[in-house]
């Protein structure tokens, strides 16, 4: 079984990479051309038409749905489409119907790990979907995965997907906040970092984000447009337009797009803090 990625980001181009050195890729593509990846075509088309696996790997739900409108006719019964886009489960769902049509199968697979998860090949999916399309994608999975939870259908894995993300939205700005109360105090990084880290409060993403914010560094493990974007995304599932933390958290992201902190991590939420 070979796999064609579509979405050469961040992420896309290190699972590509994997794919390559495992002698499972069949061909890449991305909007933006970067002919120096491994497989690179110059079609999506040529992609689908090569792979038994096709995964996408886009920015969001215009993305996939443009992706999808190239490749729809090279698909067909013994291909399967790999979705690992963040979208909404408004989305699944009409993707989910178009791939279906074409005799092709369908499966939600958004993931977490960001940037370092990717690398190590531990890669944690949210899978939803048939548990017999899982265990026959088990091999290519494998390459870049670790640990999978199946979640349910395609909408379910998209909405925790999202919830995850809200989750670790709120934890990352309480985290700037409290770092700069204690710096306006005059308190040192070390001590703060010391204490967080045996609170109960300390969490991965404290340990992920920690030296980042140490060192004011904000290269992008997963970047604020995209988190900004799957908040947009989380508020428009009916029933949480009116979230309180969810709009906060979607209007402090809005504005560090806005401060030009867009393509940065999303740990740039400290700089709004001064």
């Amino acid at each position: 079984m070979k796999i064609g990625v579509i979405g050469l980001g961040i992420i896309g181009r290190i699972w590509a990479g994997h794919y390559h050195a495992d002698g499972v890729l069949a061909g890449v593509w991305n909007r933006t051309p970067q002919p120096d990846a491994p497989g690179w075509m110059e079609s999506p088309e040529a992609v689908a038409t090569v792979a038994d696996v096709v995964q996408i790997v886009v920015a969001d739900p215009p993305a996939v749905e443009s992706v999808l409108t190239r490749i729809l006719p090279a698909l067909g019964p013994g291909k399967i489409v790999m979705q690992s886009s963040t979208i909404d489960p408004k989305s699944s769902e009409k993707f989910h119907a178009q791939v279906a049509a074409t005799g092709a199968r369908y499966l939600e697979a958004p993931f977490t790990g960001s940037k370092p998860g990717a690398e190590t090949r531990r890669t944690v999916y949210y899978l939803g979907g048939e548990e017999t399309l899982i265990k026959e994608l088990e091999p290519i999975l494998n390459v870049v995965s670790q640990v999978r939870f199946r979640i349910g259908d395609h909408q379910q894995a998209c909405a925790l997907k999202l919830a995850m993300n809200l989750n670790l939205a709120v934890q990352l700005e309480a985290l700037c906040e409290s770092l700069a109360i204690v710096r306006r105090a005059g308190v040192n990084d070390d001590i703060f970092f010391d204490v967080l880290n045996a609170n109960a409060a300390c969490s991965g993403l404290t340990k992920l984000k920690e030296p980042k914010l140490r060192a004011g560094d904000y290269t992008p493990q997963f970047s604020t447009k995209h988190m900004a974007k799957d908040m947009r995304l989380a508020s428009s599932i009916n029933g949480c337009e009116d979230f309180p933390v969810l709009d906060a958290v979607r209007h402090r992201l809005a504005e560090a797009e806005r401060a030009g902190f867009a393509d940065e991590d999303f740990a740039a939420v400290m700089k709004l803090l001064g």
